[in-house]
Formats: structure tokens, sequence, C-alpha cells
């Protein structure tokens, strides 16, 4: 599970220096589908990510606002703090964990463990999809998915701390 949580993070790293091509106009305009424009998707990845890590330690959700991140380098920089801190948690073991019921504020239902690990992988890969789509409507080439042929030890998370 960590080489996708690796995997993620390094597409999203070269997303944001994919990002530096656009204006600041063009981040924020409104796209069709999705969840609006280029950054605040940057901005929901990175939110949904931390809230449901908080949510399965058991701790309050901290609800991020977008109005305070309407930059690129202020959504790299909570990328950055919100992933030093998850990569923390999710070096941990998790054995005997995978199918502890785990209820969060937002939602009425239990979902296990495993399956909010789950969840967060594919909903990244979910909008990275979509900001490929995006990209090839500007005519540009969007950042390269696939996993085989990445180097997935670049520092994120040192299982062997």
């Amino acid at each position: 599970m960590i080489k996708f949580f690796e995997y993620n993070w390094q597409v999203r790293d070269e997303w944001f220096v994919w990002c530096h091509q656009l204006t600041i106009k063009e981040l924020l305009k409104d796209r069709r589908g999705g969840v609006g424009n280029i950054l605040y998707t940057l901005f929901h990845i990175i939110d949904v990510e931390y809230s449901w890590i908080r949510g399965i330690q058991g701790k309050k959700d901290i609800v991020l606002q977008f109005a305070d991140y309407h930059t690129l380098e202020k959504v790299k920089s909570l990328s950055d703090i919100t992933r030093n801190e998850i990569a923390e948690f999710i070096k941990t073991n998790f054995e005997g964990l995978k199918e502890k019921l785990v209820s969060v504020s937002w939602d009425e239902d239990k979902y296990t463990f495993d399956d909010i690990l789950h969840h967060i992988i594919t909903h990244e890969i979910h909008h990275i999809g979509q900001l490929s789509v995006w990209a090839r409507e500007l005519k540009l080439s969007p950042v390269p998915a696939n996993f085989i042929g990445r180097e997935l030890t670049r520092g994120f998370i040192n299982e062997n701390e």
C-alpha cells in the first residue's frame, strides 16, 4: 500500500511542476467535469487524503478552506506539510487494523481501515485522470501516469527507520 501512496505523491509533485506553465487564470478557470478547476482539484485531492487519514487516526477533522490556499505555491506547501504527517503514520504496522471499523464526522457509515486506504489511493488516481483530460484540452501533454518505470523510493517514506 505504501508504494501506491508514494506513486500518488510522485505524480502529484509532477503535476505541480506541470502547472507552472499555466497562468493563475488558467489554473482557476472553470472546466467541464471534475471538481471545477485545476488548482482546486489538487487542493481537493490533498484535503480528502488528509481528512481520511485523520479519521483513521481518530483525530478531529481539520476543515481546510480553498480560499486560504488559492495559489499554486500555497497548495504545494499544503501538500508537503500534510504528506510529512501522513508518511509518518502510514509507515506504521497496520497488521490487525485492516478490518477495524472507522467512523468519521462527515459520514454516517462506518468503513474498514483497509477500505479507507484504498479509497484515498483511488480517489487521487481518479482526479489525476481528470487533470490529464484537461491537459489535453489545453493541447498540452499530461504528466505520465505509468506505475511501472517509476522509482518509488524517493524518500517520501523510509520503511526501514
